[in-house]
């Protein structure tokens, strides 16, 4: 997940709120979005924040565990500053899409290949999870950053949100994380990077 860039670039980088490719002369960053303003659809290439979770109840999946697509992950889960629990995430697929399934996104999204990350999310232990929501990342084929990233959703990547009733166990959800890749790139897996000790060591899915 390094990044080879001096640290003024990366500055820069973080400070754009849409960019087709950091560190390439045509992209295009719009007007950084102003402090506090709601989450919009976005490709950049600024760093991610990870969020600590919760202690987890039960045995969970070990950060740095490398699974395959289909196999389910156990990891503790934090939403907001109220919401904790322990949450099971299975990656059932790892799909490419096609640059013009970013047409909303105009010339900003030049040069970008969009990659769906599919999942199914499950209440583990019963916890009040209501309208919580998961998203992953996706590592290029050298697991390491694709060095794109693109919030929001498309018509054919919607990001899911637990109901109401997520808050017993065995509670499920399906949603779809959208990332992104230069064009000619592939995305080689998906990881969920969040909490303490899987910030710095994702449990890893690979096809």
């Amino acid at each position: 997940m390094k990044h080879v860039r001096t640290t003024a670039l990366l500055a820069a980088c973080a400070a754009t709120f849409l960019l087709s490719a950091c560190g390439e002369e045509s992209g295009q960053a719009a007007p950084a979005a102003p402090t506090g303003a709601p989450a919009s659809d976005s490709a950049t290439t600024s760093p991610e924040s990870s969020t600590e979770a919760a202690a987890p109840v039960g045995d969970v999946t070990k950060p740095g565990t490398e699974l395959k697509v289909g196999e389910r992950a156990v990891v503790p889960f934090k939403y907001g500053t109220t919401k904790s629990g322990t949450i099971a995430i299975t990656v059932t697929a790892i799909e490419k899409g096609a640059n013009a399934d970013l047409a909303k996104y105009g010339d900003k999204a030049k040069g970008i290949t969009p990659f769906y990350l599919r999942a199914t999310v499950e209440n583990v232990d019963g916890a009040d999870l209501a309208y919580s929501s998961v998203s992953l990342r996706a590592l290029g084929a050298d697991s390491r950053s694709t060095g794109v990233i693109i919030t929001g959703s498309t018509d054919q990547c919607k990001s899911g949100t637990a109901g109401k009733d997520f808050t017993k166990a065995g509670a499920k959800f399906e949603t779809c994380t959208l990332q992104g890749a230069r064009e000619g790139s592939e995305v080689g897996s998906a990881t969920y990077d969040k909490g303490d000790g899987y910030d710095k060591s994702p449990v890893v899915w690979k096809n």
